[in-house]
């Protein structure tokens, strides 16, 4: 049996399989409001029956954005729309659904990637940024205002009440974002985090900020639904936040409820990994020793696109769940087609099961067909 495609169950919600689709941004939001770009991408991703769908890095107040064209969490009106599209999914889809909060900190009020991807310009309407220091990303970029108690609270306060508005809508799942460099990955790493006071200097007063925001949206979030936080297990700098220090961070966190830790890495300085075509599953190594040191369920994430990597890692115990962004974007279908290959039985709409392969076996020559024939008889007709 595959381990990929076997159930995980998180408090009181049981995922299908260990499959996960990456928070990915898309740009493509008017003032913080969902459209029908957003109801095909993840109608589309979640059709396929990923245990888990994410929806992008949602801002939780406007100047928490990366770009103008991101999506926010803080008025009625994104509300709305957002709850249109989960219902829309959950309605046709088989996926459970969840959404990264976020806040970016010193990298907010830049252009989208596919224009540059800098700072805003005088004439492109840029915001005031905030940062736990006034440092900005590097040189160029907009230097942050060092945030003061009110903009703590403020900010606080809006990881809240968006949350309350995630638990209207009908999530199933929420998560912190606090990696790549953003602003909660800011307060911890000592790059970006020079502050004298309590939310500075030891790696106690940098996860202080970080943990009382988790602590203060896991109170108002449903006891019965998870609730996790992505971080960024290495700066890839020295001196930078480290390995060891996420192993602390995840402790803390497991401390105050949390269910899983998304592994990512880098984001807090220019530097980047030393990774390339010939290092798929480069960032595992962080989730196996979060996930080894602390006993807390831990989510891989980076070039994992090949489905017995994949299946490996699961069934070797280094992390609980595998997620994948571009690997997804670029085929949509991966769950059905790893599934294939793993010999193992993916969730098809109705509509589409007449595609599976193993009901049309002439048509996939190609396709190793005997482990999925022999457990036919949980296919539906």
């Amino acid at each position: 049996m595959s381990s990929l495609f076997s159930s995980f169950k998180l408090r009181g919600v049981e995922l299908q399989n260990r499959i996960v689709v990456s928070p990915m941004c898309q740009y493509s939001a008017i003032d913080g409001v969902m459209g029908d770009w957003h109801l095909m991408h993840l109608g589309n991703l979640s059709l396929s029956g990923p245990g888990l769908v994410f929806v992008e890095a949602t801002g939780v107040e406007a100047r928490g954005r990366i770009t103008p064209s991101c999506v926010g969490l803080h008025n009625d009106k994104q509300e709305s729309s957002q709850k249109r599209i989960i219902q829309f999914c959950k309605e046709h889809g088989t996926s459970k659904m969840a959404l990264q909060l976020a806040h970016a900190g010193r990298k907010a009020s830049t252009l989208p990637p596919w224009e540059g991807g800098k700072p805003l310009g005088a004439e492109e309407g840029p915001w005031e940024t905030i940062a736990p220091s006034a440092i900005p990303f590097v040189d160029g970029w907009h230097i942050p205002r060092e945030m003061d108690e009110e903009d703590l609270e403020t900010v606080r306060r809006a990881f809240v009440d968006s949350a309350l508005r995630a638990e209207r809508i009908g999530f199933d799942v929420l998560e912190i974002h606090a990696a790549h460099g953003y602003l909660l990955s800011e307060f911890l790493s000592p790059i970006a985090n020079r502050r004298k006071d309590c939310y500075g200097g030891s790696l106690e007063n940098r996860m202080r900020f970080p943990l009382e925001v988790f602590e203060a949206v896991r109170k108002v979030w449903p006891a019965e639904k998870p609730m996790g936080v992505r971080i960024s297990a290495t700066d890839w700098d020295d001196p930078g936040w480290t390995l060891d220090e996420s192993v602390v961070l995840a402790g803390e966190l497991k401390q105050l409820g949390c269910d899983f830790i998304d592994c990512s890495s880098g984001g807090n300085s220019p530097k980047r990994p030393p990774v390339g075509p010939g290092h798929p599953g480069y960032q595992v190594p962080f989730a196996e020793r979060i996930r080894k040191d602390t006993g807390i369920p831990t989510m891989a994430v980076g070039m994992l696109r090949d489905a017995s990597l994949a299946e490996g890692i699961v069934s070797q115990g280094k992390a609980d769940m595998i997620s994948l962004a571009r690997g997804m974007l670029y085929d949509p279908r991966w769950s059905w087609h790893a599934a294939e290959e793993l010999g193992a039985v993916a969730s098809y709409p109705k509509q589409y099961e007449r595609s599976r392969p193993a009901k049309w076996p002439l048509a996939f020559p190609e396709i190793n067909l005997s482990t999925e024939k022999s457990d036919a008889s949980k296919i539906k007709n």
